[in-house]
Order: C-alpha cells, then sequence, then structure tokens
C-alpha cells in the first residue's frame, strides 16, 4: 500500500475505538457488564489476525506461482504479524474470560482450537528455520501455509459451531449481532477491525524495511571485505 493517510487513518480509527471503548455508552447486561467493552479489544485482534495470516498465505501462492523470494519473505512477516495478534487476542480473552466465565481458561473448543492453530504457526516457523535452502523452504513454507490457513478455520471457526461452546455465535449460543450489538457499538466495533487491520500491515511494511536494511548492510559487509581481500 502507498502512501501514508492509511497509517494515518489506521491510527485515528485505533485511538477512537481505544477512547470509546473505555468512556463510551454499552448495554447493561446481565454477566457481561462492563466487560461488553473488551469486544472492541478481544474480537477486532482475532479479526486482525485472521487477515494477516490470509495475506501470508496469499503471499505464499504468489511464491509458488512465479518462485519470487520476496513473496516468501511478506509471507514469513505477515504470518509474524499474524502470531503477534494471535497472542493479544489470546490474552485479552483470557481477561474477559476470568470475569465472565470465573477462570481465565475454560475447557471451550474455541479456546483450544486457538492453542492448536497457533501450535500449528509455530511448527511454520520452525519448519523454516530447519531448511537452508531458501528457493527449497519457500516452496515448502508456502505449501504448509495453506494447510496451517485451513486448519486455523476448522479449528477456530468451524468445530466451535458444530459443538457446545461458551462463545457468543457458537455451540447453539446467540452471537453478539443478535442480542447485544446496538447501533453505538457498531458504531465503534467496525471501526477498531478496520483501525487494528491497517495498523497491522503498517507493522509487517515496517519489518520488510528492517529486513531490506539489514540485508544491504551484510551485503555492503561482505563486499567491503571482499576488496580487502582483493
Amino acid at each position: 500500500m502507498r502512501g501514508v493517510w492509511w497509517k494515518f487513518l489506521g491510527l485515528i480509527l485505533v485511538v477512537y475505538s481505544l477512547y470509546m471503548g473505555l468512556l463510551g455508552d454499552v448495554p447493561r447486561l446481565d454477566v457481561l457488564n462492563e466487560t461488553i467493552r473488551n469486544l472492541y479489544y478481544h474480537v477486532s485482534m482475532w479479526f486482525a489476525m485472521v487477515s494477516m495470516l490470509l495475506l501470508s498465505m496469499i503471499y505464499g501462492i504468489k511464491h509458488l506461482s512465479d518462485n519470487q523470494q520476496k513473496w516468501d519473505n511478506y509471507s514469513k512477516l505477515f504470518a509474524q504479524t499474524g502470531m503477534f495478534f494471535a497472542v493479544a487476542g489470546l490474552l485479552t480473552g483470557m481477561v474477559w474470560a476470568n470475569y465472565t466465565w470465573g477462570a481465565p481458561w475454560v475447557n471451550d473448543p474455541k479456546l483450544n482450537g486457538t492453542a492448536v492453530t497457533m501450535l500449528v504457526y509455530l511448527a511454520y516457523f520452525v519448519l523454516r528455520g530447519s531448511v537452508d535452502d531458501a528457493e527449497k523452504r519457500g516452496r515448502l513454507s508456502g505449501v504448509y501455509n495453506i494447510f496451517a490457513f485451513v486448519l486455523m478455520i476448522v479449528f477456530i471457526g468451524i468445530l466451535p459451531r458444530l459443538t457446545d461452546s461458551l462463545h457468543p455465535g457458537n455451540g447453539g449460543n446467540p452471537g453478539f449481532s443478535n442480542y447485544d450489538l446496538d447501533a453505538n457499538m457498531r458504531a465503534v466495533f467496525y471501526p477498531a477491525v478496520l483501525g487494528w487491520i491497517l495498523i497491522g500491515v503498517w507493522i509487517t511494511q515496517l519489518f520488510i524495511r528492517t529486513e531490506k536494511i539489514a540485508a544491504a548492510k551484510k551485503a555492503a559487509q561482505y563486499n567491503n571485505e571482499y576488496e580487502a581481500i582483493q
């Protein structure tokens, strides 16, 4: 993405959602009470995570199609950002669960599926670190990335809907939109989702630039050593 306007937009939307999440009006509901404010933080983290991992898979497929090394690098870095949001989503979810379910971790299929998903992507990074050849690493990672994304959708999107789950919209429970996501909350929640996705792309761009600078420094150091030998 070119330009800086979208970066400012992302910052404005995130600051807006943080402010409204703390001070805005929310429905007064049994059990949830004020904890429903965490919807702006916890759920938006998951949307950002899925978006980053989707971009990671797309760039992995692009690498498989034309074998350009930069696509594999983009795929890896978007996966890193996705895992950052996964950890943030998990931590905010544990805080929410502690107040509404009585414990930070319960035997819930969505929580367990999230843990499995993070292990699957941890294995992705282990796979990348175990292969020295860049071309082979890129192809293996690209194929694995496709299966990892599909497994994530199954573990956190499909299985919880087929079994008993405490999460809204899963296991027969009504979703937030059916009973408490009113117009005021929608006006904060959707901007929060968009804002965090834009911030995620920005973070990944910074990772990309950092790696380019490190590669340029390494190349310059190699050239200096080569000239010294000559």
